[in-house]
């Protein structure tokens, strides 16, 4: 007989994970694909599906066995409604992801912001179980964070809390995809740290990842994780220059909440974890104030790319008392 899963997706700014998992077997089935900015609202909802379907043909499934499909958003949504409020890394604004997915297939449609759903994966199934105040940090196209109230999601009055990559950092700092200037994602997110390494390399200044830019090919977590290995000068400055800030600002939130755990994740961290994160470390300690962060310990996802997938069967039990 068939095991019943569900379906979780985890829906980055470059990439769309889409995995069956269930508690007993974890990830049995899985598919990535990248993620188009330039897509209509209304296609996004046909892309997600085709992801369905790869995994359930490679499964060999009906859906039958399918109890829920969990969307992970990068961006402001509300769980119960459905919609997407604004995903500025997806080009997506008052968007009824749910109702359109629906139009594809009957099992129920949860949502929930990306980092929130990674934090329910860490909490319940990674490296924060069983902690009451925690903080989990994606650092990747943009930054996301998921906070964990004693024991709790905290999603905040709108479902909006969470999106520490818009805290204010610099006055005049670049552009933001939420359309301000000086965000916390837009100085030190690895789309920063690729703009910052970008200028700078066709002002003349030299780079491992100078044929990226002649090539006009995307530089990613792996490519800056290469440059650093290489040392190479120019990565190592920009790639310092955003640690500093992640720390910085992640010692100020924890002096306001006093937390037992900040969890690390994301694309960059994944890739070049034993780069950056030491420096994140240092500049923490630099701005923490003593009491606060003297029982707070920093560390990196042990769910990796998972967490969010694994958030999912947390959310189909909390929204819908499945439990697979």
């Amino acid at each position: 007989m068939k095991k019943d899963f569900i379906i979780s997706i985890d829906m980055g700014g470059t990439k769309i994970l889409t995995a069956a998992i269930n508690s007993e077997q974890g990830i049995i089935s899985s598919s990535k694909r990248s993620t188009k900015l330039t897509q209509k609202d209304g296609d996004f909802a046909e892309i997600l599906y085709e992801g369905i379907e790869s995994v359930m043909e490679d499964m060999d499934v009906s859906e039958k066995n399918l109890k829920a499909i969990c969307l992970g958003v990068p961006g402001s949504v509300h769980p119960e409604t459905g919609i997407i409020g604004f995903a500025p890394n997806l080009g997506i604004k008052n968007y009824n992801i749910k109702q359109a997915l629906q139009g594809f297939i009957k099992a129920p449609v949860l949502i929930e912001n990306d980092v929130n759903l990674a934090a329910l994966g860490i909490h319940n199934y990674g490296n924060a179980k069983g902690k009451k105040n925690v903080l989990v940090v994606f650092i990747g196209t943009g930054i996301g964070s998921g906070l964990i109230f004693n024991g709790e999601l905290y999603r905040g009055n709108t479902f909006a809390a969470g999106e520490i990559g818009h805290i204010h950092v610099l006055d005049d700092g670049p552009l933001c995809g939420c359309g301000k200037h000086g965000c916390f994602e837009a100085i030190a997110s690895r789309t920063a740290i690729v703009r910052n390494i970008t200028r700078d390399i066709k002002a003349g200044k030299p780079s491992k990842l100078a044929k990226f830019v002649r090539n006009k090919s995307q530089i990613k977590s792996r490519a800056l994780a290469n440059a650093l290995e290489a040392d190479d000068k120019l990565a190592w400055k920009h790639v310092k220059d955003a640690a500093h800030t992640i720390g910085a600002t992640l010692a100020s939130i924890n002096n306001l909440l006093n937390l037992e755990l900040i969890i690390l994740g994301g694309g960059v961290v994944g890739a070049m974890h034993q780069y950056i994160v030491p420096l994140i470390k240092l500049s923490f300690k630099e701005f923490s104030m003593k009491d606060s962060s003297k029982a707070t310990k920093v560390l990196n996802s042990n769910l990796h790319d998972e967490a969010a997938l694994f958030g999912g069967l947390a959310l189909a039990k909390e929204y819908l008392n499945i439990v697979v």
